[in-house]
């Protein structure tokens, strides 16, 4: 059954019969694409709304308007799983209110909230869809407060040790604040339409609340984008640890081979046995070689370590 609300200092609900009757109050209702089936030319809102509404069919958000009535959709991603299917659901508004077209409870969900702990002193249409619309994206900043600690404990972690289970999660808060980017562009468009009040559905001086929500999701839209340029630097100290480490490595390896190219010289040069080499009946011969290797060694060591290369 559908629910049906008036927009008086709280919220009441209402039967669809008082709805309307009255010509006091705006409204919201909710229903489903059955109940609007049935019910949609009940609110005279000057539109043939596809009544064939494929609610699983809608892929974003956005506002259209009409010649006497505003139309659009919601597509809201879940913050705790944004792999997991959004909530969508649809919505028609006109001077008198706003209906939405939900089969998942999310619009009711976020109505019911803004019953509970809203009251208006000057309750409109527009101050009702500025809390909406809030509700929307309440939880964001938290969750991107989050996501920024988790950025800095990778980092501090990156620092210690190259590990890649640091970057498997920075690609995954990259690819959440991905989802959270789109969605904020889409409701900066849809709010725009909102603003502009091109069929003069709001009052004038009630834009303030379109203007202050249009300026608080600007403000969500930076953060997010400020969180994905750190998932960005992340990744970078990521790839320049990585680079550091194959330097170390290969400066080892360099030390190494220099160390031991001129002992492979002398090894080289006396394994030739040839019949008239002195050293080789030499009775001093093989520990001289040895006490040269070693002080070639020590050399190297003390030249390297000079450089800094050590």
């Amino acid at each position: 059954m559908g629910h049906y609300y008036l927009l008086d200092e709280n919220m009441r609900e209402c039967t669809a019969e008082e709805l309307h009757s009255q010509k006091k109050f705006q409204y919201a209702a909710v229903l489903t694409t059955l109940e609007w089936e049935a019910e949609w030319d009940l609110f005279d809102l000057g539109i043939d709304l596809d009544l064939d509404l494929d609610i699983e069919g809608i892929h974003n958000t956005k506002a259209e308007v009409n010649y006497d009535s505003l139309t659009g959709s919601f597509q809201i991603p879940d913050r705790n799983n944004f792999q997991a299917p959004p909530a969508c659901f649809a919505f028609a508004l006109d001077e008198k209110g706003v209906v939405f077209i939900d089969n998942s409870g999310t619009a009711e969900a976020m109505i019911g909230e803004i019953k509970r702990r809203k009251h208006w002193r000057e309750p409109c249409l527009e101050r009702f869809l500025y809390d909406f619309l809030e509700q929307i994206v309440e939880t964001d900043l938290p969750l991107m407060e989050k996501y920024e600690q988790e950025l800095n404990q990778i980092e501090d972690t990156m620092l210690e040790s190259s590990t890649k289970d640091g970057l498997i999660r920075v690609n995954e808060i990259r690819s959440d604040v991905r989802e959270l980017l789109v969605h904020y562009e889409q409701v900066i468009d849809m709010t725009q339409e909102l603003e502009e009040n091109e069929n003069e559905f709001f009052q004038e001086k009630n834009l303030r609340y379109m203007h202050l929500f249009m300026n608080r999701i600007m403000r969500r839209y930076d953060s997010a984008n400020s969180l994905r340029e750190h998932t960005i630097q992340v990744r970078d100290l990521y790839n320049s640890q990585i680079e550091v480490n194959l330097n170390q490595t290969m400066t080892i390896l360099t030390v190494i081979t220099t160390i031991f190219m001129p002992l492979t010289l002398i090894a080289g040069w006396y394994g030739m046995n040839f019949r008239y080499m002195p050293e080789l009946q030499w009775e001093y011969g093989y520990p001289v070689v040895i006490l040269v290797s070693i002080l070639i060694v020590i050399l190297c060591l003390v030249i390297f370590r000079k450089k800094k290369w050590l």
